[in-house]
């Protein structure tokens, strides 16, 4: 990691002292995101009910701009000012750099149809057998790690190259021990482990974004 993103990680445990637990982990899911979308590839994320939300909440953090300045490269600046003399400047001003990130939850008609025509259980599965291409990563997310759409997107990316990484609750189960890397939040109730996982996530964009972005 460079001196900032280094910074933020260090910074989020001394804030956050009962999340030490989770240090290693963390580390390790950012090795792996950091090394997909530096090869061009992308994020895909899952999860049920507040996990759903949060999978939204993620995507919102990695598309755009989070807590740092996100500016364009400068060919790609050189190339919308070269094509659109009027409006290139314009454009490059206001575009951000994003890591690509899709929410499976988010496309209700493709949602319905896979649970109606197929089954609830491969709503997510389905998304990751049709989106998924080795070097992809998964996060998936559920504070029990027993949600069988979520498992069963995990063995599907599995299957397929993905790199998975779950976030739960402490208990062990049959995510965690499925997936590449698992973040296990000291929490087991519902709410408690919702209030961690967002303490996690926007630490772990927070630092992506300044590792991949350079920002301050």
């Amino acid at each position: 990691m460079n001196q900032h993103s280094s910074e933020l990680f260090e910074q989020f445990f001394q804030n956050h002292p009962d999340l030490t637990c989770c240090r290693d982990s963390m580390e390790a899911s950012l090795d792996i995101l950091m090394d997909a979308f530096r090869g061009g590839n992308k994020l895909l994320i899952c999860g049920n009910g507040g996990s759903a939300a949060d999978a939204e909440h993620i995507v919102g953090e990695l598309m755009k701009g989070f807590a740092s300045p996100r500016r364009l490269p400068d060919r790609t600046v050189a190339t919308l000012t070269e094509l659109f003399p009027e409006e290139g400047r314009q454009l490059a001003d206001k575009l951000q750099g994003a890591l690509p990130a899709i929410s499976l939850v988010s496309q209700s008609s493709l949602c319905s149809a896979i649970i109606n025509d197929i089954g609830a259980e491969m709503v997510f599965a389905q998304q990751v057998f049709g989106y998924g291409i080795r070097g992809d990563v998964l996060w998936a997310l559920s504070t029990s790690g027993k949600a069988k759409n979520v498992v069963w997107a995990a063995k599907t990316a599995k299957a397929l190259g993905l790199k998975t990484i779950g976030l739960t609750g402490k208990a062990d189960s049959p995510l965690s021990g499925l997936c590449d890397v698992t973040i296990q939040v000291p929490a087991v109730a519902t709410a408690e482990v919702q209030e961690y996982h967002m303490r996690v996530y926007h630490r772990v964009c927070a630092v992506l974004e300044a590792e991949l972005f350079g920002g301050d």
